[in-house]
């Protein structure tokens, strides 16, 4: 008779942050060798099964995040975060992109942990993203040596409220390929199958590619299953995952379409934009279009519309929209291409996203971002062991 391994047991801590949700863990409780600890990770989140039953994984991107963190030796943060997007159909553990919204539960995981000390009210964690190269500077309110999770401030796309954590994005620009302007142009087009679609690819935070609905036959506003029930859904996503594996091309993270496809999921990110108009968010809100600067709907592993917006994708969309003559600039600030934009509101499928961003203007009269930034919350649901199998 065969003899079988018993399970290991891995402490971890199981955190929302923002609209997204992650497993976090000490890095000194992984495997220093990464093809082992992607073993661990994946066998945590029960991947790959698109249920994800025997693990952790919530079956969505959002829900299928892990983070892992450990005190810096830099003198510039505190903390070292590694992120990692587990897939869900596919032994992957996506390494190239960072998450803003499991950025927000950095901070608290780290004062709750004991590798930042708690300074009331407001303790100020410093975050080096190993992912990106970034510095993330996190406000977190701190009460009686602990992240206060309880609090007044609500965001669109997790229920209730919490206490307001900011986040400080510094530099973010070229996260992933080192320039703002990933093909050199704040405007490109693409020729697919005897069509031209334009599009804006820029990199802050995490590379987006800006396109416009309307190429597509849509108008932008539907909310995920909307989409997806749309009888051309398979062939919109087809163009998509083309003009998306191009940009992965351009950024050397593949070597053609397929390898995009297969290898590269992350990224980048590809979203559609569009001027204000009023819809019906999926929670059965009203957007009206006075309330908003823009509309967007970003997609991710496997050409999937989420739910929300991404934390970075929204950096990502206020750092384009103080990029004159990209498409989000155009949407946003019109005929005044090098209008400052301090506050974006992005409307979501979910509801509305709040971008903010610190402008230091050339002269030139163009602006540069010295960082973006978003107010979330985030909250501790559950710390013990995870058990992963041999």
């Amino acid at each position: 008779m065969k003899e079988y391994q018993p399970n290991v047991k891995i402490p971890c801590v199981y955190m929302r942050g923002g609209t997204s949700k992650a497993v976090f863990f000490h890095a000194e409780d992984l495997p220093q060798d990464e093809a082992e600890r992607d073993k661990v990770i994946l066998s945590a989140f029960g991947s790959p099964d698109r249920r994800q039953i025997d693990g952790m994984g919530g079956a969505n991107t959002s829900t299928s995040k892990c983070a892992v963190i450990s005190p810096s030796s830099r003198p510039d943060a505190d903390v070292d975060y590694d992120f990692g997007q587990v897939d869900v159909n596919a032994p992957i553990v996506g390494k190239t992109m960072n998450c803003g919204n499991i950025s927000s539960a950095v901070g608290p995981y780290a004062i709750d942990e004991g590798m930042v000390k708690a300074v009331e009210p407001m303790t100020e964690v410093r975050i080096f993203n190993k992912n990106t190269q970034k510095i993330i500077v996190e406000q977190v309110p701190v009460k009686d040596g602990k992240a206060v999770t309880e609090g007044d401030f609500a965001i669109d796309g997790v229920p209730g409220t919490g206490a307001k954590v900011t986040l400080k994005f510094i530099h973010p620009q070229g996260a992933a390929s080192g320039k703002l302007l990933p093909t050199g142009h704040v405007k490109d087009t693409i020729e697919v199958e005897g069509k031209t679609y334009e599009y804006s690819f820029v990199d802050s935070a995490n590379p987006v590619i800006f396109v416009h609905p309307e190429d597509f036959g849509v108008t932008g506003t539907e909310i995920p299953a909307a989409f997806n029930a749309l009888p051309n859904c398979k062939e919109i996503c087809r163009i998509l995952e083309i003009i998306r594996g191009t940009g992965a091309i351009t950024l050397g993270f593949a070597k053609d379409l397929e390898d995009a496809r297969i290898n590269s999921q992350t990224l980048p990110k590809i979203a559609f934009v569009r001027k204000p108009v009023a819809y019906t968010a999926g929670s059965n809100k009203a957007i009206q279009a006075d309330q908003i600067d823009l509309v967007g709907r970003l997609f991710s592993v496997n050409m999937k519309m989420i739910d929300a917006y991404m934390g970075t994708g929204a950096i990502c969309t206020i750092t384009a929209a103080n990029t004159p003559g990209t498409i989000v600039n155009e949407i946003v600030c019109g005929n005044e291409p090098n209008k400052p934009v301090t506050h974006l509101r992005i409307g979501h499928p979910w509801g509305i996203m709040d971008a903010y961003a610190d402008l230091q203007e050339n002269p030139d009269g163009t602006h540069n971002l010295l960082s973006g930034n978003l107010d979330r919350t985030a909250r501790r649901i559950m710390e013990g062991y995870v058990y992963v199998r041999k």
